[in-house]
């Protein structure tokens, strides 16, 4: 008995609730399923607390970033970089009007300031910083120094992948998925995870761990789900180009509701190594990952930097047709960023 009474006072449990326990040491048995019941609850709190934890730190931590960069650059034009598109964007860092450090970090300072209103983000991903030192040389990929989001369950080196569910807590993964590794090889910069619902099959997005997500345009109305933090983010200009995945709508209505542009790719055309499912061995429904942006252009471009041959060598189950321009060629009208000491848009 003074066992348990031990156990009872570590757990720091309330008076009302450790009497109660007490007085129920005549029924041994009973007893050690409630203490097993409530360590088991206890242990669940702290999982979700440590995820919260790391969510805040690294929020904070991008949040001081941000700040340092602004003040040893005053002169970047965050509002132009924000209003270009992503084929003006990838024009421009190709032809060095841009640089990668001023998109990365306009974009970074609006994520932040869009998710204290949407709560869209699960985690700011700090490695993208010394990537961004890093990022692929080679201006002529596609996505050169474009920084892009990425729902919660595409695996990322080190980070959760939970869906939304607690036991899937505290299991980072152990490398990128293959969406995730061509995005960085064709120069882009994955930076943040996005919410989605408990179970992903929701057409809300909230979950025990990080919360509502709601809409940008309607702070009382939801974003959609399951990729509902990517509708959110870029519905409210944080990200200009997002990756989400959808079986039954997961992409397109989180699109539609937040008044963006979305794709649902057929099934196996892109690579799901490294996704997340809830359920394995789902055959008869498939779900596919797919692009998000703010016009159809920036899908276009995000499926063409995808279907290349990085990807047909991570994932040769993928077909390797590459993205067909003759079919759907991409609309560029780029914008000129005008610098001080630049002629002007050479494009």
């Amino acid at each position: 008995m003074e066992n348990v009474k031990q156990v009872l006072r570590e757990m720091k449990l309330d008076n009302w609730t450790a009497a109660l326990l007490t007085g129920a040491a005549c029924g041994a048995g009973a007893l050690v399923l409630l203490v097993q019941k409530v360590c088991r609850h206890q242990e669940v709190k702290d999982k979700i607390q440590r995820a919260r934890n790391r969510r805040a730190d690294s929020l904070q931590r991008a949040e001081q970033a941000v700040l340092q960069y602004k003040k040893s650059h005053p002169g970047t034009d965050a509002d132009l970089i924000l209003a270009m598109s992503l084929s003006e964007l990838t024009n421009n860092l190709q032809e060095g009007l841009l640089s990668p450090e001023d998109v990365f970090y306009s974009y970074m300072e609006k994520t932040l300031d869009v998710n204290k209103d949407l709560n869209c983000c699960t985690g700011i991903l700090l490695e993208s910083f010394d990537q961004l030192k890093t990022v692929a040389p080679k201006k002529e990929s596609l996505l050169y120094g474009v920084p892009v989001s990425i729902k919660e369950n595409y695996a990322y080196k080190n980070h959760d992948s939970t869906c939304g569910v607690i036991v899937n807590l505290d299991q980072p993964a152990q490398k990128d998925s293959v969406i995730v590794e061509v995005l960085k090889r064709q120069g882009a910069i994955p930076f943040v995870k996005t919410n989605l619902p408990q179970a992903l099959l929701n057409y809300d997005c909230g979950n025990p761990m990080y919360g509502q997500t709601v809409n940008p345009h309607n702070l009382q109305k939801t974003s959609g789900g399951s990729s509902g933090g990517e509708g959110a983010l870029i519905g409210g200009g944080g990200s200009v180009l997002g990756f989400g995945s959808d079986a039954g709508g997961s992409i397109r209505i989180p699109a539609s509701f937040c008044g963006i542009c979305g794709l649902k790719p057929t099934a196996g055309r892109l690579s799901t190594v490294g996704l997340s499912p809830i359920y394995r061995g789902q055959k008869s429904v498939s779900s596919s990952p797919g692009p998000m942006a703010r016009d159809v252009d920036s899908l276009a471009l995000g499926m063409q930097a995808l279907l290349c041959d990085h990807m047909f060598s991570l994932d040769p189950t993928v077909p390797p047709v590459p993205f067909n321009m003759q079919v759907c060629p991409l609309q560029i009208k780029p914008k000129c960023f005008q610098r001080d000491n630049a002629p002007g848009c050479v494009l």
